[in-house]
């Protein structure tokens, strides 16, 4: 899965398995399991993909946060 990239100039591109289109969208999750409760990893969505990788996240109770990528359409909703 894809995660921020530390180059501006370079596009997010969504973590969907064989998406190439650029995320707007940063969903930020853990395993309790496995993480400290204030680690957090990120998962990067595209419009089409935000739903489903999200729906993924939250039935694992993993999903901690779903937010716009800075720069992206998303901030001006």
């Amino acid at each position: 899965m894809s995660t921020p990239s530390s180059s501006a100039d370079e596009a997010l591109v969504c973590s969907a398995r064989g998406c190439r289109s650029t995320a707007i969208w940063a969903l930020e999750w853990n395993n309790p399991r496995l993480h400290d409760a204030d680690r957090r990893k990120t998962w990067l969505a595209c419009a089409d993909h935000r739903g489903s990788l999200g729906d993924f996240l939250e039935v694992r109770g993993f999903l901690r946060a779903v937010t716009a990528v800075p720069g992206s359409p998303t901030l001006d909703l």
